[in-house]
């Protein structure tokens, strides 16, 4: 009976408890809206892109009147977020890889700097600690130390490197690795490439010919998570140049707003594979949504 009653209750007193969000109610948060994803390192295209779908979804949506117009968007904002993410093909690398044909091949590339190669040692790290035999890869025959920086983590893990010299072509090295890793039963090659900016040509063909000679099952971006805006660039020309499967963001551990995630994410609803969170081999964790969403809005 008390049930009944309440329920009753609820329905007279619902139309003076809830309002409807007006346009007027949205105009008047949507510059700061914008502004805190853009503060946060979102690029200003996906920002306002963001903000528009979000103006779309929410008017005449109602919403509890103790809390106010302002509130309501902003924790709009956060679950249109969160449901952005889920919509991504989340993919589990470890469990893929337990399930692949071996061996299985990575390639990684980026622009100079985001941390590839220690990236592909973290990886290293955390596979040969799951009793996979891994196989370390130098396709990056342009860069001066690359093969020796690459070498150095190899010697640390106990980890096997393959490589030719500097000025081979880096697509042979690739799949020479490959089949090398074949015939000697190893389960992970992990190619490293060089490091590149997105607007050098000839070094983004040569790219294209390594994806393209040696089949890799994972080609992956590495990208700084302290890069905001520039990692709209360089996501966007990567993908639209190359392709990718997924992403690693370096360096989350510093002071990252995480707006460079966003961006991606948004962009390209590709899964991001793991993120470094500092110096040691074994810093590098799985990405996940509610502890993101809880750092971007704290």
């Amino acid at each position: 009976m008390f049930d009944l009653f309440r329920k009753k209750l609820d329905s007279i007193l619902k139309p003076f408890k809830y309002k409807e969000l007006t346009k007027k109610d949205f105009e008047e948060i949507k510059e700061e809206l914008v502004i805190f994803l853009i503060e946060n390192d979102v690029a200003y295209e996906v920002a306002e892109e963001i903000i528009d779908d979000l103006e779309k979804l929410v008017i005449e949506k109602r919403f509890d009147k103790s809390i106010s117009p302002s509130d309501f968007v902003k924790s709009s904002l956060r679950e249109y977020l969160k449901m952005s993410l889920e919509e991504i093909d989340w993919v589990d690398l470890d469990s893929a890889i337990e399930k692949i044909r071996k061996p299985i091949s990575i390639v990684f590339m980026g622009i100079n700097g985001v941390g590839k190669t220690t990236t592909i040692a973290k990886m290293g790290f955390r596979y040969k600690q799951m009793g996979y035999r891994v196989l370390f890869a130098c396709a990056d025959t342009f860069r001066a130390g690359a093969i020796e920086q690459l070498q150095e983590h190899a010697e640390r893990l106990k980890i096997p490197i393959f490589k030719h010299e500097y000025g081979a072509d880096p697509a042979a090295v690739a799949y020479d690795a490959i089949k090398y890793a074949e015939t000697r039963k190893y389960d992970l090659v992990l190619i490293d490439t060089a490091g590149r900016q997105h607007s050098n040509i000839n070094l983004m063909d040569e790219l294209k010919k390594i994806i393209r000679v040696s089949q890799p099952n994972y080609n992956i971006l590495v990208l700084d998570a302290l890069a905001g805006n520039d990692a709209y660039y360089q996501a966007k020309e990567f993908s639209e140049k190359i392709g990718f499967d997924g992403l690693i963001f370096t360096k989350v551990d510093a002071d990252v707003k995480g707006g460079a995630i966003i961006t991606a994410t948004h962009l390209y609803k590709k899964p991001i594979f793991f993120l470094g969170v500092g110096q040691r081999y074994e810093d590098l964790i799985k990405f996940d949504i509610e502890s993101f969403l809880n750092m971007l809005f704290g």
